[in-house]
């Protein structure tokens, strides 16, 4: 059976973000992602996907600090693009393929991570989840740094957010466990951390096209206006041996 995979539409942020080839946009920027991985048993035998990859900033910072095996997919062929030339620039011999993570082209217990950075909350959680699971190897490890609600809002709240970044959920952190589970996760850890608002930092040089400024000030309108609610955290899951 065919498994429906889900494309983005309509989402003005991962327009903007395409557009303007925006590194670091999830929360915590690259500087989080560092700081994971620093803690992470990570060498040159480890296998390494990076999941909606976007321009390439993770996965060739983690092909030239540990001189991993690292491959990026992504669905955006504009950012697969901007993701190869980064590699060809860096002389990485990073993989960069365009595919959905609702539906990978790779072999059962294929990677020994997997790191999601503000990547699930755009695309169907299950499948994706699912998906990532079964890439895995066992033992294996998901790293995902996901946007996630503190608390209920109401429908035209709900609304407004989706509309303009996409999502087709507002999941809180009870929620993100429970969809991990029945991907078949067993161990789970979770960090808090701070707010997007504080959290999120833009890295783009060049003017600004009126229409992509409105955008950016939509965004930055948005993150404060629920700064209280819309926050983060980083989930540390472990695929069974």
């Amino acid at each position: 059976m065919n498994k429906k995979v889900v494309i983005i539409q309509n989402s003005k942020y991962l327009d903007f973000l395409s557009k303007l080839g925006i590194e670091g946009a999830h929360p915590g920027g690259i500087n989080l992602t560092k700081e994971i991985f620093n803690r992470e048993n990570i060498n040159r035998t480890s296998h390494i996907l990076d999941v909606g990859c976007g321009t390439g900033q993770t996965a060739a910072y983690l092909a030239h600090k540990y001189g991993a095996k690292v491959t990026g997919i992504d669905i955006n062929p504009t950012m697969v693009e901007k993701a190869k030339r980064r590699m060809k620039k860096s002389h990485l011999s990073v993989n960069i393929i365009q595919g959905s993570v609702e539906k990978m082209p790779f072999p059962d217990h294929h990677f020994d991570f997997i790191v999601s950075e503000s990547v699930l909350s755009f695309v169907n959680k299950p499948s994706a989840l699912k998906e990532i699971y079964r890439v895995l190897k066992n033992g294996g490890r998901l790293i995902a740094i996901e946007q996630t609600i503190t608390q209920s809002l109401k429908e035209k709240a709900v609304n407004e957010i989706k509309q303009f970044y996409g999502f087709p959920s507002l999941t809180k952190e009870e929620e993100w466990v429970a969809l991990i589970k029945e991907a078949g996760f067993e161990e789970i850890r979770i960090e808090k951390s701070i707010s997007i608002k504080s959290a999120t930092n833009f890295n783009y040089s060049g003017e600004i096209e009126p229409d992509l400024y409105e955008i950016l000030e939509k965004h930055y309108d948005l993150t404060f206006k629920y700064q209280e609610i819309l926050g983060y955290r980083i989930y540390l899951c472990t695929k069974k041996i």
